[in-house]
């Protein structure tokens, strides 16, 4: 918990320096129909267990480093809102993920895949007034962990005091694992919708394709 805390407290000073890049993230995503709480997943192994100089909300670079990170960039953004569709401000979103390889920015990953060390592996931000958030990343790479494979996927913590905690994951359309990952399976029909996402081209072919992941956590 108390890298969680610090974390929120650096969140604002983060923002202020990636205005730039928040201001291509942020944008109207489509509207919630029913509202319906996103379903809660694992946190799994891999949850950021170390503090790092850069946690913003731009994953593909490091500050200090010349390179950025290997692997397609995508653009994820979306809003938070609650079970009466209201929008939430100043709800702290963090993610974590694998690299383009599969491979996660942690201790307990021991697998054999590259590391790319320019890759930030994980980010928060805060919602805006409209709950809107937004992060800049690469496509995460598959990967095994013993006899479990996992297909691509993302990994969400949404936080705001006066509503519940939710840790879910999100998951990309079409990808050819998507039927033989056993925790992604481990949902509804219904529920496996709501946590998948489409990747949207750019808008001139050379942008970074986007996904729209909007998110509903419950009241308190």
């Amino acid at each position: 918990m108390t890298i969680l805390t610090r974390r929120t407290m650096l969140v604002s000073g983060t923002l202020a320096a990636a205005g730039a890049v928040a201001a291509r993230l942020f944008g109207r995503t489509r509207a919630e129909s029913a509202c319906e709480t996103t379903p809660a997943q694992t946190t799994g192994p891999f949850y950021p267990s170390e503090d790092q100089a850069d946690e913003d909300l731009d994953l593909t670079t490091i500050a200090g480093h010349s390179e950025s990170a290997r692997g397609e960039v995508i653009l994820v953004r979306g809003r938070v809102v609650d079970d009466a569709c209201e929008p939430i401000a100043d709800a702290l979103v963090e993610i974590w993920q694998a690299n383009t390889h599969g491979r996660y920015h942690h201790e307990r990953d021991t697998s054999t895949a590259p590391v790319d060390p320019h890759f930030q592996g994980w980010g928060e931000v805060v919602t805006n007034s409209k709950g809107e958030y937004g992060f800049k990343t690469v496509l995460p790479g598959p990967y095994a962990a013993g006899a479990l494979q996992r297909t691509r996927h993302i990994h969400f913590r949404v936080a705001r005091r006066g509503y519940h905690e939710l840790i879910t994951q999100m998951y990309f359309e079409g990808e050819p694992l998507n039927d033989q990952d056993a925790i992604l399976n481990g949902l509804s029909p219904d529920e496996r919708t709501r946590v998948t996402v489409k990747r949207e081209p750019g808008s001139n072919g050379a942008d970074p394709c986007l996904c729209r992941f909007d998110i509903v956590v419950r009241k308190v």
